[in-house]
């Protein structure tokens, strides 16, 4: 099917159709519904390749994410691929694991003319070496962010939310609040351990323990918690910096025979849909996930459009969900 064929089928013009593919808001509403009707009945697909010499772009966004299996990052991934279709673009994923090499190989993508832009959720600490490799072409930081520089980031304050958790536990009475953590190669591992120690300084409770977590998985989380347990003095709370670690950290308590949360009490952080298929149903800090993905590929497209178009630092909303871990 021509998009000839789809002008006569709407009976509209060749332009008309043109303007609609290409998401222009000079088409009449009337116009617009019966060209995306005719190509809804004939399953028409624009020519990518001639879209592409037309306009000089790709219509591509490359995403690097550093665990596609971490449920955050999925999420946000959905959000960035919903707001992309409904701009004309298309997504392609790249699973670094945050190694430099990866991500080298990846961004060839950039030279090649392949994609118009990057979207990353990699580690912080990788973020000078991406800059070297990304150099000026439109890029934005999910998540992970600097404080200052050149490249448009989008995510929360995660020193706030962390301090917002343990402070809530310590109102609830709990003691022994102790920390399940993560690399700390990432921002957000780095800044959530800090809300957590500023809090438990300024309340002076004098228990404090921090476990890392070897990665971002049920397991890790499991073996995180067996040895807070495992102590002489046990936790009366544990806050887990991710909904995945906090998973296994309730197993890992119940396993030992006690119970959650009246024995021991368990925090997430993501708010992803794992927190309400667990048994009990999980506490946690909830981020905006779609919408971070969303607002990431809007930040992207501005940056796509006017290259010279100054650097935005969004910081979004954020809640605490309290259920029956907590």
């Amino acid at each position: 099917m021509s998009i000839q064929k789809i002008a006569r089928l709407a009976g509209v013009s060749v332009a008309t159709v043109s303007r609609v593919l290409n998401n222009s808001d000079t088409v009449k509403a009337k116009n617009r519904e019966r060209v995306l009707a005719a190509i809804a009945e004939s399953n028409y697909q624009p020519n990518l390749l001639a879209r592409q010499l037309r306009t000089a772009r790709s219509y591509m966004i490359l995403v690097m994410v550093s665990n596609i299996a971490n449920p955050f990052c999925a999420a946000v991934v959905k959000g960035i691929e919903e707001e992309a279709e409904k701009n004309g673009y298309r997504i392609l994923l790249c699973n670094s694991g945050s190694d430099i090499e990866r991500s080298r190989s990846g961004l060839t993508l950039l030279s090649g003319k392949i994609v118009d832009g990057i979207i990353t959720m990699d580690a912080f600490s990788k973020l000078p070496e991406l800059a070297t490799l990304i150099g000026d072409a439109p890029w934005v930081q999910c998540a992970e962010y600097a404080d200052s520089g050149a490249v448009s980031c989008v995510g929360i304050n995660d020193v706030d939310a962390a301090q917002h958790v343990v402070s809530w536990l310590a109102d609830k009475g709990r003691q022994r609040i102790a920390l399940i953590n993560h690399d700390l190669h990432y921002k957000y591992a780095r800044l959530r351990e800090r809300g957590y120690k500023s809090v438990i300084h300024t309340r002076e409770l004098v228990y404090q323990s921090v476990e890392y977590a070897s990665e971002l998985s049920a397991a890790a989380g499991k073996a995180a918690a067996e040895r807070l347990l495992a102590a002489e003095t046990r936790p009366d709370a544990i806050f887990a910096v991710s909904d995945t670690l906090a998973a296994g950290a309730i197993r890992a308590i119940e396993q030992a025979g006690l119970r959650v949360p009246e024995d021991v009490a368990v925090v997430g952080f993501d708010g992803t849909d794992l927190a309400e298929m667990i048994t009990p149903q999980l506490t946690t800090i909830e981020q905006p996930s779609h919408e971070i993905g969303r607002k990431a590929v809007g930040l992207l497209l501005t940056k796509i459009d006017n290259p010279d178009s100054s650097t935005e630092r969004v910081m979004m909303a954020w809640q605490l969900t309290p259920r029956a871990s907590a």
